[in-house]
């Protein structure tokens, strides 16, 4: 029963502590909001935020401004609180963006913060023609080159343009070496060497006509580095040891690249991969009868640029020679072949070779036998002959006689008739 009787002095407790925070809130004071909220474009794609301190507010009061973005209706995190009565931020123009802030006293909990104060800045154009994909690369610290895609929704005829501004620009810059189809422009951009800090580059993308929506973009260089390719590599052989080396970057500054060096064993399928921070290594311990391929690629270390972005490979450089497989391959093939014919070709010579010199006695039987019976053919082929000769002699002697006696009738009648 005691048990059962605790829960009614915990609830009353309860109240009482609602009671008492209800009478605190109650005699709170809610600060007056900003007033005047507007804005104006410093440059591309940068906004100044601008307001005006409330009115009546205690002298005893820190003030203070807390104020936020939203991004088609989605905060952004990115939330601050300052003293000033204006806030840069960068501008998303194919995207609806809302701006708000509140005024707050700062360590007073006698007061609670004013109602947020808001303004949008709404997209102009129709959708989906605005340029998507940008992407950008810092060449060798040189140039920049960025490339983008049109948009779904827009014409073919839609020629973007681009414009980039940062810090140290007096005004921005327009682009002018485009590609053929207007979808990539490079610029020149560069720092001194002895550089250790890059302002962001603030790049818009849009079309002359009120049609296509723009896009801006801010980018913080040191992301986008992309070295050049190693030049002049050279490649020297020392005892048993393979020394490589190739020219330092003239635009980074001091220690502020690592290299990759493959080195490919001419013998193996696999290449060897070497991660050094200065323009030179050494391949201890080869083999004098195998090919090495050397090359070589770039990369910006952190502490430097928040780049991960490699160069592309050097050229390749090679020492030694690798063993050619194939060759002992055909003559594995070939020189069993080559034994083979010269021993037909031997056979064959020494087998007429000792017909010469030793000649095969003939059989006695053979001659005996060849020898009458060319006599017989020979008796043969003479009677037959004299057969043939008799029988032409009596075919002569009858066509003569034919002769004598046809001439002979002619005459007589040629002399009777001269009588």
């Amino acid at each position: 029963m005691e048990a059962a009787a605790a829960p009614p002095p915990r609830r009353l407790l309860l109240a009482v502590c609602w009671v008492v925070a209800a009478g605190t809130a109650a005699g709170a004071k809610v600060l007056p909001p900003p007033s005047n909220l507007n804005y104006s474009f410093i440059q591309i794609c940068t906004l100044n935020w601008t307001w005006n301190p409330p009115e009546n507010v205690s002298s005893g009061c820190d003030l203070e401004y807390s104020s936020d973005i939203v991004i088609d209706e989605v905060p952004q995190g990115k939330r601050e609180w300052s003293k000033s009565r204006f806030r840069v931020t960068d501008t998303f123009p194919n995207e609806e963006m809302r701006f708000k802030v509140r005024s707050e006293c700062k360590s007073d909990n006698a007061s609670e913060p004013s109602r947020w104060v808001e303004t949008a800045l709404l997209p102009k154009g129709i959708p989906g023609t605005a340029a998507v994909g940008l992407s950008c690369v810092w060449h060798n610290l040189e140039y920049m080159d960025c490339s983008w895609r049109p948009g779904e929704n827009a014409s073919s005829d839609t020629n973007y343009t681009l414009f980039y501004w940062f810090d140290g620009l007096q005004n921005h810059k327009k682009c002018n070496n485009y590609s053929v189809d207007r979808r990539r422009c490079i610029f020149n951009l560069s720092f001194p060497k002895v550089t250790n800090t890059y302002p962001a580059i603030s790049i818009l993308i849009r079309d002359d006509s009120e049609e296509i929506r723009p896009v801006c973009t801010s980018e913080n260089p040191t992301t986008l580095v992309r070295p050049a390719p190693p030049r002049r590599l050279t490649v020297s052989k020392i005892n048993d040891e393979i020394y490589v080396e190739w020219s330092e970057s003239d635009t980074f500054p001091e220690n502020c690249l690592f290299y990759e060096v493959e080195c490919h064993n001419g013998d193996l399928d696999t290449a060897q991969i070497i991660t050094v921070e200065h323009n030179y290594t050494t391949i201890p311990s080869v083999d004098p009868n195998s090919k090495y391929t050397f090359k070589v690629r770039a990369k910006p270390k952190p502490v430097c640029y928040s780049s991960k972005l490699f160069s592309d490979w050097s050229e390749e450089k090679s020492i030694g020679e690798k063993t050619d497989s194939t060759f002992y391959l055909v003559l594995i093939v070939t020189i069993p072949l080559i034994v083979a014919v010269s021993t037909i070709i031997l056979l064959v010579y020494l087998k007429r070779l000792k017909i010469l010199i030793l000649p095969p006695i003939p059989d006695p039987r053979e001659i005996l036998k060849r020898m009458f019976g060319e006599q017989n053919e020979d008796s043969q082929s003479c009677a037959k002959d004299d057969s043939v000769n008799a029988y032409d002699r009596l075919i002569k002697e009858e066509e003569i006689n034919s002769l004598i006696l046809t001439e002979t009738p002619e005459y007589a009648n040629s002399e009777r008739e001269n009588r």
